[in-house]
């Protein structure tokens, strides 16, 4: 159950950093409540799947998956270039937590 709560809370990384990007400084209403309520319940689970899990594992993992899906939704979106390195880049570092999972 930590593993899946994990992972859920490392995708909630990817929505309250996107929300962030998009406050303007808090000063838009609607992105600041996604990345108030986003980073709440993504630290929740974070903090939930450490009572069970490594620290070192379990913080790589949920940083891995927040940093692969914030650039994916950044090159989905257009924010951000798309390039064969960078995509070479993601798959590794989602190979990366995909391998922390298994080694555990």
């Amino acid at each position: 159950m930590a593993w899946i709560v994990l992972v859920v809370s490392g995708m909630l990384e990817a929505v309250w950093a996107v929300a962030l990007g998009k406050t303007e400084g808090f000063t838009r209403l609607v992105p600041s409540l996604v990345f108030a309520v986003a980073i709440v319940l993504s630290m929740g689970g974070l903090a939930y799947a450490l009572r069970t899990l490594p620290i070192g594992t379990a913080y790589a993992v949920w940083v891995g998956i927040g940093a692969s899906l914030t650039v994916a939704y950044g090159m989905v979106s257009g924010a951000e270039s798309v390039s064969a390195i960078k995509i070479l880049l993601l798959v590794g570092l989602i190979g990366c937590v995909i391998g922390l999972k298994l080694a555990h």
